[in-house]
């Protein structure tokens, strides 16, 4: 028996389990944090370094992401705007938006943990979806996808996106783009991006290449790619975390360029090998703020249920205690039929609407035992089982698993993507 130590919300769990625990590969090194910023700040891919693009006098947005993810900015803005008042530019002429797609508007207490040291000195902005007064058409992309985004970015002279890249169970990574479209694009242009992950009417059904981990021919990445491009965003600076939130590498400098090179390296990091499905996962989120509401946590199920065969089940600790994390989400548990749920998702498309048919669909495919400070109503309306406790989870579980059950941990399930079928995985930091 293996002391497991897992984390729930802002608690943690210890059992003893006989259990392989699913883990991906370990940096090979982890650079000084300040160190690796200001190197990849005057190192960048495909762009010229901040000293040679940036005027005295010139007005800077830094969009940075909301506090459901965590990316190291408490240590990296300091350091860009840093560099940006090395430019000759005045804390007077930077301001920092929060990217926060349709999310919650943040507090301030929220503000100070995203900018660290900045806070109080840098203003900062919380962008909004619906306040059309503060949005810029910029048109359409050329499939007529809608775009409108934040004026206070539009206006600025300069523009520099950060934010970390993980995995993205549909469009392939976060980061790069994503901190634009949806960060700081109108509800419209979120939702119309994100319904590239249908195929035609015709043919129906999910796109099979809006997936986690990929790019190639991803349908909502392409989407979301163009439309922030319309932005015409100056430099980028995305972090690479290991999964206990530690800076394993940082990269700068074109949009598209530098963002697919840090794509590279977290495929590496996130992605662990598993010769084959397993009959149980019991999944952590990894703690706050991964689990801070349904809609983050749901990550961790849509990755873990890789791991697992059909049928079998996946225990789910997801404290959730902001609840959904979208006032709309829960309703679109009305529609119980999958068939239903999915013409009503393709006539009034909501993302919220597609990571709830997203879970539902997982609920009627694996079984599903979710920890979580939900009720035993909510829990089965989602169509999952409720537990109060791990113990009780795992009595559950093992009423209905065959004897001698193969059985997976993930203890960071909001970051690792099991992958069937693969024996070894290396990261590799240059």
């Amino acid at each position: 028996m293996d002391e497991l130590h897992l984390k729930y919300g802002l608690e943690s769990f210890d059992i003893a389990l006989k259990a392989r625990v699913l883990e991906a590969a370990p940096a090979s090194y982890l650079p000084d944090p300040a160190t690796e910023i200001r190197r990849a700040l005057a190192s960048p891919i495909g762009t010229p370094p901040l000293t040679e693009m940036i005027h005295p006098g010139e007005r800077v947005a830094i969009v940075t992401s909301d506090i459901t993810r965590y990316t190291g900015s408490e240590l990296y803005l300091p350091i860009l705007v840093e560099e940006l008042n090395r430019c000759g530019i005045a804390d007077r002429d930077i301001e920092i938006i929060i990217a926060l797609g349709i999310h919650r508007k943040q507090s301030a207490a929220e503000h100070r943990k995203i900018v660290g040291p900045l806070f109080g000195r840098i203003a900062i902005h919380d962008h909004d979806c619906d306040d059309r007064a503060a949005l810029v058409d910029l048109g359409r992309t050329s499939s007529g996808l809608p775009v409108c985004i934040n004026q206070r970015v539009m206006t600025a002279d300069r523009v520099i996106v950060t934010g970390t890249i993980g995995l993205h169970y549909f469009a392939g990574f976060g980061g790069g783009r994503k901190s634009l479209v949806p960060g700081v694009a109108s509800r419209e242009t979120c939702m119309a991006t994100h319904f590239a992950i249908f195929n035609p009417p015709e043919i129906g059904g999910r796109n099979p290449k809006a997936c986690t981990a990929n790019l190639d021919g991803n349908p909502v990445h392409q989407a979301i790619l163009e439309a922030a491009k319309m932005v015409e965003p100056d430099f980028l600076l995305n972090t690479v975390l290991t999964t206990d939130k530690k800076i394993a590498k940082a990269f700068c400098g074109d949009l598209e360029k530098a963002h697919l090179e840090g794509c590279d390296l977290a495929r590496a990091l996130y992605t662990a090998p598993l010769e084959q499905p397993v009959d149980l996962a019991i999944v952590s989120c990894g703690g706050h703020p991964k689990d801070i509401n349904f809609i983050q946590a749901h990550k961790a199920l849509d990755y873990g249920v890789h791991a697992v065969r059909p049928g079998g089940t996946v225990i789910l600790l997801a404290a959730c205690p902001d609840g959904f994390g979208n006032a709309t989400f829960y309703n679109w548990f009305n529609y119980e039929d999958l068939d239903i749920f999915e013409k009503a998702l393709r006539s009034r498309y909501e993302i919220n609407g597609q990571t709830a048919f997203s879970t539902l669909s997982k609920a009627r495919t694996w079984r599903v035992i979710l920890l979580s400070e939900f009720t035993s109503a909510q829990t089965a309306k989602m169509g999952m089982e409720k537990a109060d406790s791990l113990d009780e989870a795992l009595q559950m579980a093992y009423k209905q698993l065959p004897e001698n059950p193969q059985v997976v941990v993930i203890r960071d399930g909001g970051t690792i993507l099991p992958v069937v079928g693969e024996t070894s995985t290396k990261a590799i930091l240059n």
